[in-house]
């Protein structure tokens, strides 16, 4: 089927918007995905390294208050730290605003769904007070710079990030025979198992429990410390060479570059581009995607020894991606993120500065429809069938969420003639049309638009 410029922006982007044009063609998307990264640019979010330090601040200071001897060192230590949390609440709260602007005005709408994409690839989840913070710098940092390039390198930084070594327990896993260990530390397999079976070979792929032990033990020395970040310590890793799928890594000293060799390898496995290749057809394509959608994306992922960039363009030029029947249901952050870009969202409608309204306005409602931002339910991410985000419950919520979010965040809300036009196309289902023109309200009818199926699909 040929490129349709609406599909693109809807299957493959953020969503239709009044004031930006869809891209004309699959090459103008590749074009923007691998050129400049404006969006960034425009609406920053630090990354982690970036805010390292204050979180390294957060965990003294919290130290400091469990240890003070006096009731007054007790309060200095309980302001301080407050002081340096709502600082980063602060962050927070903008940093999360301008996930959404990002989604709402950028031109190179595909670089935010691969963003999303990848990031839940390879979840990591901020548990407890300090680590809720690390979430949004962690995709910025790991996730956001590889999008377009290649597989192994966000491979390499994912695994390298403190957020997945503190998320799998790896930051503390010893081999049994190190001189760290001392017998007292046990070997962490939590991170070689999901690397393998969620983010290289798949599930159902050729490895066994004692690759799973192997890799274990040629991750050990995988660690970081708050206040230095991350950092290979050969002392905790386990002496000798490991083989994983019948490849030998490592020997009489432990070398990150045998860490490096390994998911190098576990990158190019033929069994690697299958599971990337399904993953990628299932989310932006359908739960079941056409088997020559797969074997064409796979295929190109061996090719290039995974270009991620030459994969994507494979998925935006294969003429089974351009079905007009709308057949996923749009997670939380796409409906909401699309719905903010049909109503012309711009920086002055977000509280960019108060996590709490951010809370009410945003992230409170898409937990309800099942997506806590940042808090996926485990490794594996967020669930892929529809089924799952339109369950009565989950539905109610987004019901609830077009028929007030919209006046909250534009007092001047747009006709719903108009909107309709803008948040769906020429095309947009007759019923639809007259359910809008017989709304008693603007409110109302940009509710009903929103509510719709041809809205709630990609």
């Amino acid at each position: 089927m040929p490129f349709d410029p609406r599909l693109a922006e809807i299957r493959f982007g953020c969503g239709l918007s009044p004031r930006l044009a869809p891209p004309g063609s699959a090459a103008e998307m590749l074009a923007r995905l691998t050129g400049p990264d404006d969006a960034a640019a425009a609406y920053p979010i630090a990354r982690f390294s970036t805010i390292q330090p204050q979180l390294h601040a957060l965990q003294r200071a919290r130290r400091a208050r469990r240890k003070a001897k006096t009731d007054a060192a007790r309060r200095a230590a309980e302001d301080h730290y407050k002081d340096l949390r709502r600082t980063l609440r602060t962050d927070a709260a903008r940093w999360t605003g301008h996930t959404f602007l990002r989604r709402a005005l950028t031109r190179d709408a595909l670089r935010e769904r691969l963003t999303a994409f990848w990031a839940d690839h390879f979840t990591a989840r901020g548990v407890g007070q300090i680590w809720s913070f690390a979430h949004l710098p962690y995709i910025e940092e790991a996730i956001r710079p590889h999008v377009a390039g290649r597989f192994a390198d966000m491979l390499r930084a994912a695994v390298a990030q403190p957020l997945m070594l503190s998320y799998l327990d790896q930051y503390r896993s010893f081999g049994p025979n190190s001189p760290a260990a001392r017998g007292k530390r046990g070997l962490n397999e939590n991170l070689a198992r999901e690397m393998l079976e969620l983010h290289t070979l798949g599930a159902n792929g050729p490895y066994t429990q004692a690759d799973v032990r192997q890799m274990a033990e040629l991750l050990t020395g995988l660690t970081f410390d708050m206040k230095s970040g991350f950092a290979f310590r050969p002392d905790m890793a386990e002496p000798g060479a490991e083989t994983v799928l019948g490849i030998h890594y490592g020997g009489a000293d432990a070398r990150l570059a045998d860490i490096h060799a390994a998911l190098d390898d576990l990158a190019a496995h033929p069994a690697t581009a299958a599971h990337v290749a399904r993953k990628l057809a299932v989310h932006f394509v359908s739960d079941n995607p056409p088997p020559s959608l797969i074997r064409a994306l796979t295929l190109r992922y061996t090719e290039t020894a995974g270009d991620l960039a030459a994969v994507t363009d494979a998925l935006l030029t294969h003429p089974d991606a351009w079905s007009t029947e709308l057949r996923n249901v749009k997670q939380p952050v796409d409906f909401v993120g699309s719905a903010l870009r049909a109503l012309d969202l711009v920086p002055r409608h977000l509280p960019l500065s108060n996590l709490r309204r951010m809370q009410n306005l945003l992230l409170t409602p898409m937990a309800l429809m099942g997506q806590p931002m940042g808090a996926p339910p485990g490794p594996d991410g967020w669930p892929e069938d529809d089924p799952d985000w339109i369950t009565p419950q989950r539905l109610a919520a987004r019901l609830q969420w077009v028929m007030s979010a919209p006046f909250q965040l534009r007092r001047a809300l747009p006709r719903p003639e108009a909107f309709l036009i803008a948040a769906l196309g020429d095309s947009a289902p007759e019923p639809v049309k007259f359910a809008a023109r017989a709304a008693e309200s603007r409110a109302e009818g940009i509710g009903i638009i929103l509510a719709s199926p041809a809205f709630q699909r990609f």
